[in-house]
């Protein structure tokens, strides 16, 4: 999946030097990814960064649901910060399990289960879509528990 590097920046739960990183706590739902898509934006349009506003707002939304899958109906952290190295998207949940690529379901009509159950499925592209549009990605187990997994971008 993705690399497993230490991430000094969020290696623990103190606040980064950045002083105008944006930090949430969300719980694990489905709506969680579209209220942090909606902080996200805000904050990157502050930043003046509108050049990579969409791939922001997709690798938040994919990140935020992998967590919030992974962990139903428990807290979870969004961090979008700026720094020398870029814009950093990370989001703590409290599973120990590190996100894997599922097998890639080819987008045709045929091949997606459209029950009601898996309508906004997208077929395993999402990790491959957040490795894509980001310079580096990764996931860094959190010292008292769960992970990070993060994604960086160049503006």
């Amino acid at each position: 999946m993705l690399n497993e590097h230490p991430r000094p920046s969020i290696r623990d739960s103190r606040p980064s030097e950045a002083p105008d990183a944006l930090t949430i706590a969300l719980l694990g739902s489905p709506a969680s990814a579209g209220l942090a898509r909606t902080f996200a934006e805000q904050k990157i349009h502050k930043w003046d960064y509108l050049h990579i506003l969409d791939d922001v707002l997709l690798i938040t939304g994919e990140l935020v649901a992998n967590a919030s899958e992974a962990t139903p109906g428990k807290k979870l952290c969004y961090r979008l910060e700026r720094n020398p190295k870029g814009v950093l998207i990370s989001v703590w949940d409290s599973s120990p399990h590190v996100p894997t690529v599922r097998p890639v379901v080819e987008l045709t009509l045929e091949a997606l289960d459209r029950s009601e159950d898996a309508f906004d499925s997208g077929g395993g592209w999402g990790l491959p879509i957040v490795q894509a549009l980001s310079v580096a990605c990764g996931c860094t187990p959190h010292p008292t528990g769960g992970k990070w997994v993060w994604a960086r971008l160049v503006p």
